[in-house]
Formats: structure tokens, C-alpha cells, sequence
């Protein structure tokens, strides 16, 4: 990152988007990825997060109003497509449990992130994200560091002053000048556009990149083992690091409609099958849901192909 964020204690240092990107990757469950993406692509203070209640999610309009937090102010912040999935399968899998007392204003809760029915705690949080960060290769990381990494990301790809100013929930232009000099815009087509910028980086291999040994990528074991995302291809598979996101044309020809397979590709078919519903059971397992849904989209177009191919 080129920008830092200097505090009243010293120096924040920013993750690069691509130990953003390992560091949510290593967490173990989607509610612990959940936490750590609201914060490091929406942009939450951690209380902001444990704060949340499920009502406080607008799914179908991928908003998320953050409650009264470290400035009693009460804002609307956009839902980045990857966080926004987790929450709506923690929303969906969640049992309600008894409401609890708001620390804030006191009402009645029904927090999003919780534990045994009760409220997660900063502690919680803390550890898990201690023991992300060793299984990244990181360094000890503090949940406002991901909030700084946000906040690094969007004024390195421009954005506005005001959209910053309304993004992270300052009352004053000196809270967020503090982040760089900006230039002024809409606070959604700002925060999507930068947003999009900064994955984007992250994807983009370097000129004249080599390949390496796929024993260097895979340590030896199963290709399908790794935490990377795979696709299987009916002549061989994909592996891609998750910063890079899943390759646009990984399975282009199967979900083709001018695409057919002859009698003699059954066999090729449905080996593909078998691997792609390991691949789907691998990517639920680690929490990508994106990933999961891509390769059981596979898996219903092969069931196609095999039956079209069947029947020939």
C-alpha cells in the first residue's frame, strides 16, 4: 500500500491486498470470516461488528446500518458482494435465540454474531483473529488494522473525501484526512468502484510471471486438498491463489449451450462429476460460498451433459 495511517500512537501499517486476502482465507468458520471482512472491506470498528443486529442487515439492497458506535452516530455503509454472502447464510443457518440487552441503547437484541446464545466478545474476536494471522504467515494483526487497510485501499484508488468521511463514520474532515488527500464523488459509486480497484491488484499477475512446479504449490498432497481455488476441466484442473479470485473462463464450454458431448466423453463426464462435487464439499467446507454454489452450478450442467450424451 502506498498510503500509511499514522495515529496519536504512531504508525498503523496497512495489509497489502493480498495478505488481506490469505489472512480471510485462514479463518475457520463463516461467522469468524464474516467478522473480519465487515471490518477489512466495510470498514467496521470490531464493537461496530458485535454490535450488529440481524435486523440491522438490508440484504436485498446490500446495505448494512451500523449502529451507535465510538461517535454515537448511526450511518449506512454498502455490503461488498463477498461478506454480504456470508452474513445471508449465517442469517439463514442461525437459530433466534433469546434477545439480549443492547450495550449501547439497551433495547432488545437479536445479535448477528454470537455464541452459545451469547453475545461474541472483543476477546473472541482477538484470538481468532491471533491464530488467522499464524496460519497467513502474518504478523500479529489488531482488528483496527483491517479497518485501516479498508479505509488505505479506497484512498489509494481515489476516492472522495466526503464518501471516506461517510464510509468510516467521522463527524470531522481532519478524522479522515489523515488517510490522504481525496477528491469528491458519490459515496456508493466511490466505494464499489475503489473497491473493485483494489481486488483487482491483487489479481493481476505480475509481467513475464513463471509458473511454478505444481509439487512447490501443492506440498506433494491432492491437488483437490489445497486451499486454493480449483476448478476441475474435463482434460485436467485449475488452481488459483484466492486473491485472484476464480478464473472467468474455468468451465466455459460446459456451460456453452452451442457445446455437446458424444457417447464417448461419459467416461471424461464423469470423472469431472465426481471431482466437482468434492470440489463444491472443499470450498463449503472453507467457507467460500461463491466458490461452492460455481462448482454445484458445474455439477447440475454436467448431470445435463451426461444425461443429453446418454440418451444419444
Amino acid at each position: 500500500m502506498a498510503v500509511g495511517v499514522r495515529g496519536a500512537a504512531g504508525t498503523t501499517s496497512a495489509l497489502s491486498q493480498s495478505d488481506a486476502a490469505e489472512l480471510l482465507a485462514s479463518f475457520r468458520s463463516w461467522r469468524d470470516r464474516a467478522i473480519a471482512g465487515l471490518m477489512l472491506y466495510c470498514g467496521l470498528r470490531s464493537e461496530e461488528v458485535l454490535g450488529l443486529d440481524v435486523v440491522d442487515v438490508d440484504i436485498g439492497g446490500r446495505w448494512l446500518k451500523v449502529p451507535l458506535g465510538k461517535l454515537d452516530t448511526e450511518r449506512m455503509v454498502p455490503l461488498d458482494t463477498e461478506i454480504l454472502a456470508l452474513i445471508d447464510h449465517i442469517t439463514e443457518i442461525r437459530s433466534p435465540g433469546r434477545p439480549l440487552p443492547h450495550p449501547r441503547y439497551r433495547r432488545a437484541a437479536q445479535f448477528l454474531f454470537t455464541h452459545h446464545g451469547r453475545r461474541l466478545s472483543q476477546n473472541a474476536v482477538r484470538a481468532e483473529l491471533d491464530r488467522a494471522a499464524e496460519t497467513a504467515g502474518l504478523d500479529h494483526i489488531t482488528p483496527h488494522q483491517l479497518r485501516h487497510t479498508y479505509a488505505t485501499a479506497l484512498v489509494n484508488a481515489g476516492v472522495s473525501l466526503q464518501a471516506l468521511m461517510a464510509l468510516l463514520g467521522h463527524m470531522s474532515a481532519e478524522m479522515s484526512l489523515r488517510y490522504g488527500r481525496l477528491f469528491d464523488t458519490t459515496v456508493r459509486a466511490e466505494y464499489e468502484r475503489a473497491l473493485d480497484l483494489a481486488k483487482q491488484q491483487a489479481r493481476t499477475p505480475a509481467p513475464g510471471r513463471r509458473n511454478l512446479p505444481l509439487a512447490d504449490i501443492t506440498g506433494g498432497a491432492d491437488w483437490k486438498d489445497t486451499p486454493l481455488l480449483k476448478s476441475r476441466l474435463a482434460g485436467g484442473f485449475c488452481l488459483r491463489a484466492p486473491a485472484q479470485g476464480a478464473c472467468t473462463y474455468a468451465n466455459i464450454c460446459e456451460h456453452c449451450p452451442s457445446f455437446h458431448a458424444e457417447p464417448s466423453s461419459l467416461p471424461i463426464l464423469a470423472a469431472q462429476r465426481v471431482d466437482a462435487e468434492a470440489l463444491a464439499a472443499d470450498a463449503e467446507k472453507r467457507g467460500w460460498i461463491a466458490e461452492a454454489e460455481r462448482h454445484r452450478r458445474l455439477v447440475a450442467q454436467l448431470d445435463t451433459l451426461i444425461s443429453e450424451a446418454q440418451a444419444g
